[in-house]
């Protein structure tokens, strides 16, 4: 990747936002494309971004009135927009002779070279949707223990369990996206074409917290996960119960009717 628009930068503004569940990225693919994998492209004279097909965008060197146009103008492609607009942001410098890696809030890169800014990105993107996916889960998360005490004290769901269920449909599908679209653990395709920069990954993401963030959203999935099932198992019950009651009823009348009619 020869193209390298911040070779005379010494210091440089990131932020990353997340936008919504995805975004459509094939006129993007088409013209002002810097570099692939994760696409790179063209933002203002100066600038760059990376753009993430499930829902993120990492900008590089641009102030934050053109950051705002290019969120505008990526609006449209946008799918299911976010209500909350998580962000990340740091600020990068170069220093040719320094150990690459984080200091005081800073990161440290010997140069900044597309395929670096492209890792920063990738880590950048990681740490704002899971960002959004510890916010989500939370919040379903936070409901379980109220409902613990329910059933703890009468043995039985509360009324709200049902509108619990769907919440919690809702952030178990969280678990799927996670797998299929963001892959957070693994490492980015751009390592096989620069294995000299795993080090510098392996920094950022261990700064950000990758791995021990994602470990933790998958124990919270996993105890909704069982609460779900538990509450599904109940409610089923209690309505196989309710059947039940209903059938001794239906019977009962019968038997009166028929002796009512056989009464001389």
């Amino acid at each position: 990747m020869t193209d390298n628009r911040f070779e005379s930068a010494n210091t440089l503004r990131v932020k990353a936002v997340l936008l919504g569940e995805r975004l459509d990225l094939r006129d993007f693919e088409k013209n002002r494309r810097l570099a692939a994998n994760p696409l790179t492209v063209e933002a203002g004279a100066s600038g760059c971004a990376v753009l993430f097909r499930y829902g993120a965008v990492v900008f590089f060197g641009l102030s934050e009135d053109r950051e705002k146009r290019f969120l505008e103008l990526l609006m449209p492609l946008t799918t299911r927009p976010y209500e909350t607009v998580h962000t990340e942001e740091i600020v990068l410098k170069a220093d040719a002779s320094a150990d690459e890696g984080i200091d005081a809030g800073v990161a440290v890169l010997r140069s900044l070279s597309i395929e670096r800014l492209q890792l920063v990105a990738e880590v950048l993107a990681k740490s704002v949707i899971l960002d959004f996916y510890e916010t989500s889960v939370d919040a379903g998360f936070g409901r379980i223990e109220p409902l613990a005490e329910t059933l703890q004290r009468s043995g039985r769901p509360g009324p709200g369990s049902r509108a619990l269920i769907r919440h919690i449909g809702d952030t178990l599908s969280i678990q799927g996206r996670m797998v299929a679209r963001v892959q957070v653990t693994e490492k980015p395709e751009l390592l096989w074409y620069y294995p000299e920069h795993e080090r510098l990954y392996a920094r950022l993401a261990d700064e950000y917290e990758l791995n021990e963030r994602n470990l933790a959203i998958e124990r919270k999935l996993d105890l909704i996960s069982r609460t779900a099932a538990t509450l599904l198992s109940l409610l089923q019950n209690r309505r196989s119960l309710r059947v039940e009651w209903y059938i001794v009823v239906l019977i009962l009348v019968e038997i009166l009717l028929t002796l009512y009619q056989m009464w001389p």
